[in-house]
């Protein structure tokens, strides 16, 4: 049975943290911070499962991304101390609606439609994946390479998320931060390349089971 957060998880999700996605997106320069935003368990499925294009919206965008599972508590954690408090690694598919994550500056609801993301197959322990530095990202529609990037790249590392985030909330066992993805997403194509049923993403980390998810019509 696949890995999946229990329901009272928080998932943390870093966005642009890789220069050549912010540069996609043109966002300018690199902020202070991390720019963070939220999804609920809700918006995710399990490996395997369909995620669901909407009925309102035909611009379903796939981001590939690397997980970090907290498995030990704690508040105002120094960057020096912050791997101590991983428990596992995992692929995370970061579903993006985008006409509805551009109606304000405030893109909650594009990241959170009903089953519009993935996280799995499995929850990797640390020891086991090693130094996530040294692993590389490989997203894929259909077969085909669509986003690729060494983990090292990303602009703020898993040491600045846990110690930032935990700066103004304690991080529990079970809580989910989301590293970000990488450039080649699909809004930013020439023409664009939405997701639509019958299409399949494949997100693949280097080290980590594969996620692989159908794309599915909503009901």
């Amino acid at each position: 049975m696949s890995w999946f957060p229990k329901p009272e998880a928080r998932i943390f999700c870093a966005a642009v943290n890789y220069a050549a996605h912010l540069e996609e997106m043109g966002r300018g320069e690199t902020n202070a911070h991390p720019m963070l935003f939220m999804r609920t368990p809700r918006s995710l499925v399990s490996a395997g499962q369909g995620i669901v294009k909407p009925a309102n919206s035909d611009s379903l965008d796939y981001e590939g991304e690397l997980a970090v599972v907290i498995g030990k508590p704690g508040r105002h954690i120094p960057r020096e101390q912050a791997l101590a408090h991983i428990e596992g690694w995992t692929p995370f598919l970061d579903g993006s609606v985008r006409d509805w994550q551009r109606h304000t500056a405030q893109f909650t609801a594009g990241k959170n439609f009903d089953r519009s993301g993935a996280i799995g197959p499995e929850l990797t322990p640390a020891a086991a994946f090693g130094d996530y530095r040294s692993h590389e990202l490989t997203t894929r529609v259909n077969g085909a390479v669509v986003q690729h990037t060494p983990i090292s790249l990303m602009l703020f590392d898993v040491e600045t998320l846990i110690s930032y985030i935990s700066g103004f909330t304690e991080l529990q066992p079970g809580d989910i931060i989301a590293t970000g993805t990488c450039a080649g997403v699909g809004e930013k194509r020439k023409p664009p390349l939405y997701l639509f049923p019958g299409d399949i993403v494949e997100v693949d980390v280097s080290g980590l089971p594969l996620l692989r998810c159908p794309v599915v019509a909503e009901d």
